[in-house]
């Protein structure tokens, strides 16, 4: 258990003369009002902001920090209060306990528009002071370390947010240590099989490389002498999730990666630098468009280095980076390397461009009203990978990875992106779709003819891209089912022998507001997306003419109103009835799984995984909540892709598995590679989520399997 002292003395240790009584007070007013109290392990409670005191002060931050991680969980969990707090310890402390107090009791788990308020909840409150964040992680990082004495469907719940939100915002400030740490710690409560499997794998294979890490180093260190450079050389292993993510996402196994190890060299100057880039790929030959250059385009978060892959000795693949000890610490500790902040606000103008995400978060929260769309812009901000671009004239423009001239265009201007026909980088036509590098020179071409495709939401990065042309789309579709609801409305009160333009001009606002519209256009628009049918207008019409017990005649019940009642396929929709469902074909959805509604005219409601990527293309306004029922006895298809050793007998070991966990194979595809590997492509039948994880289970026991995944989408 940490003591008082620990955190004195660390203090001490970076601000020698610093007067430390306000940290003294808050550990003594901590340890009273948190006294009797214990954690799930047994400990005091105070135990936990000594932790997180301690964590924040190895990360050399200021007294206010401090003093607030000892106090973090005194209003929460006590009987003080935020007026108490502002006496003892001041307004800085106060409100740095405030803003965590808040975002601790944020509840990220839940459905799409609680998880997007509560983030906007949060981001406002790092907003107005980014040590109320920095208090957070701290407090994430010690319950992290701490979370195996919680239950299992906590730990769950715990490690899922803090891959999705913590980790991330750790990224984002640059402090490197943790962010691995977050992220390693989640992933052995997520995949705890996974996890240490792949940690074993990985400890074998370093230490048979150890001979290996110091032939490298030793190489490097005595080229580097020969030109007079004086640098430290270290073979860093890459964290265990960043190795399980590649695997998942390069679909390869762990013989295929093979950095493993990445080298460092740190050496005084920038100039130093690039004279060493110079020597490595003079001593080895340099992998074509693997190198990188972070110092003269700095990453968001400050991070800079000079990254490059060789083919080393052996002929093996070798990722080095090359930076100063400045660097090193600032891609170590990231914000806290450099204390920015007064009183918790930017002072520094040069380096207040490490939150510009932050702003435009700011700016998402207050423009973006769809929940999903708003989160869609949070993960694209949380998870960066930059490419530098210039306009003809020279300005940088900052975009994320896979970034195509359509976001160019919408950067430069709404009016640019909507009527964007083509593109030029460094003097030469590209198609729309070309993803930007380093370095490239664009210039956009606008015709008054052209305007947004919904295709280009397919290909389109940026959040303000994406949410201009969704905008643009949303103007067209309202135009187009506004003409089409007033048409479907007038055949149907023609139908009914009533004059639709007479509605209009008399009882159509009343009969909106009945329905939960607030105009009429909103009720036609309605109509014509097919969320209400015409028949549903006029029989709250006729009902509010001859009274609520006013029946349609027997030829006009065919869409009278009946109790909502679950599909076939099991699921609820809810404020619709009588729709068809569809599952989607591209994300096979099963009972458990999180899923969102698409209506479709024509074609009734398409039921998609929120994890399916064609989700984010989808018109929010077509999009309907839906809840799966559980009093049907319905079979669902799945796709399973199953990874084994290319041997005899794997298919047949691997088919009985799943008809072990008595699931139904519809279909089965193999193919095999050159690396002695074998593809499986199942497509079976489950019952639920549950039934799914059986089945995944079952064929991770069979010998020779070395990955199993559930297809996301085709």
């Amino acid at each position: 258990m940490i003591r008082i002292n620990d955190i004195l003395d660390q203090i001490h240790s970076y601000m020698p003369d610093a007067d430390t009584s306000l940290v003294e007070k808050a550990y003594v007013y901590s340890a009273k009002v948190h006294d009797g109290q214990t954690r799930l392990s047994g400990e005091p409670y105070l135990s936990h902001p000594l932790a997180v005191a301690f964590i924040l002060s190895q990360q050399r931050l200021d007294l206010a920090s401090i003093t607030a991680g000892l106090l973090h969980d005194s209003v929460e969990d006590t009987l003080a209060t935020i007026e108490e707090l502002e006496k003892m310890f001041g307004k800085d402390v106060a409100r740095i306990v405030d803003g965590v107090t808040k975002i601790s009791q944020i509840e990220f788990q839940s459905k799409i528009q609680k998880q997007a308020e509560n983030i906007r909840k949060m981001i406002l409150a790092m907003s107005k002071d980014i040590r109320v964040l920095l208090v957070k992680l701290a407090d994430r990082l010690h319950n992290m370390r701490t979370l195996q004495y919680q239950k299992e469907y906590k730990r769950i719940k715990i490690a899922r947010e803090t891959l999705d939100i913590y980790a991330p915002l750790a990224s984002r400030l640059g402090i490197d240590w943790m962010k691995r740490e977050l992220e390693d710690l989640a992933f052995s409560f997520l995949y705890p099989e996974e996890y240490h499997e792949l940690r074993q794998e990985v400890k074998t294979r370093l230490g048979q490389r150890k001979g290996y890490v110091e032939e490298v180093q030793e190489i490097i260190s005595k080229k580097m002498a020969e030109y007079s450079l004086s640098c430290r050389v270290l073979g860093r292993p890459k964290h265990i999730y960043s190795i399980f993510r590649k695997m998942r996402r390069q679909n390869v196994t762990l013989d295929e990666i093979y950095d493993l190890i990445a080298f460092r060299i740190i050496l005084k100057s920038v100039t130093e630098c690039y004279e060493a880039l110079g020597i490595v790929h003079a001593l080895w030959k340099p992998v074509p468009g693997r190198f990188k250059d972070y110092i003269s385009l700095p990453k968001a978060n400050m991070y800079q280095s000079l990254h490059t892959t060789v083919i080393g000795p052996y002929g093996e693949r070798m990722e080095i980076q090359i930076r100063t000890e400045e660097m090193d610490k600032i891609a170590s500790e990231g914000i806290a390397a450099h204390w920015l902040y007064k009183e918790g606000k930017i002072i520094s103008k040069n380096q207040a461009r490490q939150f510009d995400w932050l702003k435009r978060l700011m700016e998402w929260q207050k423009e973006l009203e769809d929940p999903r769309e708003f989160l869609e812009s949070v993960r694209m901000d949380l998870f960066p990978d930059e490419v530098y671009v210039l306009t003809p004239n020279g300005e940088i423009k900052e975009f994320p990875t896979g970034a195509t001239p359509i976001d160019f265009a919408y950067a430069i201007h709404t009016e640019v992106g909507h009527h964007c026909a083509g593109a030029k980088v460094n003097g030469k036509m590209v198609p729309l779709k070309y993803r930007l590098q380093n370095g490239d020179v664009v210039q956009i071409i606008t015709s008054k003819h052209h305007v947004p495709s919904r295709d280009w939401l397919k290909i389109a990065k940026t959040s303000k891209a994406r949410a201009r042309i969704r905008q643009w789309i949303k103007t067209e579709e309202r135009e187009k089912s506004l003409v089409l609801g007033k048409d479907l409305c007038a055949r149907e009160f023609k139908k009914h022998r009533l004059n639709f333009n007479e509605f209009i001009k008399s009882d159509a606002e009343e009969i909106a507001s009945s329905l939960s519209f607030k105009t009429v256009d909103d009720m036609l628009i309605a109509t014509g997306y097919g969320k209400i049918s015409p028949s549903q207008i006029v029989r709250k019409y006729l009902r509010t003419k001859h009274g609520e017990d006013f029946e349609l005649k027997e030829a006009e019940v065919q869409t009278q109103t009946r109790a909502k009642k679950p599909s076939k396929e099991g699921i609820l929709i809810h404020g619709h009835d009588d729709i068809m469902i569809h599952l989607a074909k591209c994300c096979t959805p099963v009972p458990g799984d999180e899923v969102v509604g698409y209506i479709t005219r024509g074609r009734g409601v398409t039921i998609h995984r929120e994890t399916c990527p064609n989700v984010a293309a989808l018109e929010p306004d077509r999009k309907v909540e839906v809840t799966w029922t559980t009093d049907n006895n319905v079979n669902y298809p799945v796709k399973l892709n199953v990874i084994t050793a290319d041997q005899k007998g794997m298919l047949a070991a691997v088919s009985n598995a799943i008809s072990a966990a008595e699931a139904n194979i519809l279909e089965a595809k193999v193919t095999t590679t050159p690396d002695q590997s074998a593809h499986f492509t199942f497509l079976a039948e489950v019952r639920d989520g549950d039934h799914l994880k059986k089945v995944v289970s079952g064929i991770k026991k069979v010998g020779g399997v070395m990955r199993v995944a559930r297809q996301a989408s085709n």
